[in-house]
């Protein structure tokens, strides 16, 4: 009797392609979101608290700038002018009426410094001003 030879089970490596482009995609992700969240935050600014704070979601025609204590303020990580923003909100105006901008203030900033930002945001033609709070510690 002639009997059927059982062939060697294949055995499988370990396959790399899949596993760079899983890789690859990761860390495009990682490096699009880092990038986005260094630009929406200074450090040094601590906003106020307030009771029924919420956390606002960023969308794409939206800028935060971010007013310090001593009145300097930052946009997209670099410091900025009262002459320079209101060019940049004029710009911002035309491409987007409805552009929006998160102005995100030092809890001790004095209210004239505030007053100013949202004095040349107005005269640029941007009414969508939003003002970033922290929720309380419990």
């Amino acid at each position: 009797m002639k009997l059927r030879r059982r062939s060697e089970p294949l055995v499988m490596g370990f396959q790399i392609a899949p596993m760079v482009d899983v890789l690859l995609v990761l860390l495009c992700f990682f490096i699009l979101t880092w990038n986005f969240a260094r630009k929406e935050s200074e450090l040094s600014v601590k906003v106020p608290t307030a009771e029924n704070a919420h956390e606002p979601t960023l969308d794409v025609n939206q800028t935060v700038l971010n007013l310090k204590e001593d009145g300097t303020m930052v946009m997209n990580t670099k410091p900025i002018t009262f002459e320079e923003l209101a060019t940049r909100m004029e710009d911002l105006a035309r491409i987007n009426p409805d552009y929006a901008i998160i102005l995100r203030g030092d809890e001790n900033v004095p209210y004239k410094y505030v007053a100013r930002v949202l004095g040349v945001c107005n005269g640029a033609g941007i009414w969508n001003v939003a003002l970033p709070v922290n929720t309380p510690k419990p």
